[in-house]
């Protein structure tokens, strides 16, 4: 989609607005659905969306860690997780144990299938940042990892 820009390289709408800068939330929307594109058609054919996919990642990478982990990481409700973890047990991607200690503590895994499901999750979108981060230069990688964390730590934008 090409935005229309003034000489001073903004848009009508964004020479308007002042400090907005729409040509970087629009870039981040545009990067956000690609980047999203090739898992959301794998989760599709399985039944499943984005929920499963955070779920799935999160519990790949950090093989043991408790509900309440997980809650936290993906700063989400115990309602919201349920339903989304319950579809991933019965279906053979999670397995939940019992804390050693504390029985009431649930630790979660990946199955065989469930790593696998992971895996082909994130391939295409390692490849996707492969192949930008190629296109950008030496220092690409660190500069976007230093952006993408000041992103993460600063809601706020200060």
């Amino acid at each position: 989609m090409a935005l229309q820009r003034e000489s001073n390289g903004a848009s009508p709408a964004e020479a308007e607005a002042g400090s907005i800068d729409y040509e970087i939330i629009e870039l981040l929307f545009f990067a956000y659905r690609d980047f999203t594109s090739d898992p959301d058609a794998i989760l599709e054919r399985s039944g499943f969306g984005r929920a499963h996919h955070r779920v799935l990642h999160f519990v790949d990478r950090e093989p043991g860690m408790t509900v309440a982990d997980l809650l936290d990481t993906l700063n989400i409700t115990k309602q919201s997780l349920a339903r989304v973890l319950k579809q991933l047990i019965d279906n053979d991607y999670i397995h939940q144990v019992a804390g050693p200690e504390d029985r009431r503590q649930r630790k979660l895994y990946t199955t065989k299938s469930g790593r696998q499901l992971a895996r082909a999750l994130a391939e295409p979108q390692s490849r996707r940042i492969a192949q930008a981060l190629a296109k950008s230069g030496p220092e690409a990688r660190a500069t976007v990892a230093r952006f993408l964390e000041a992103m993460r730590n600063e809601p706020d934008g200060t």
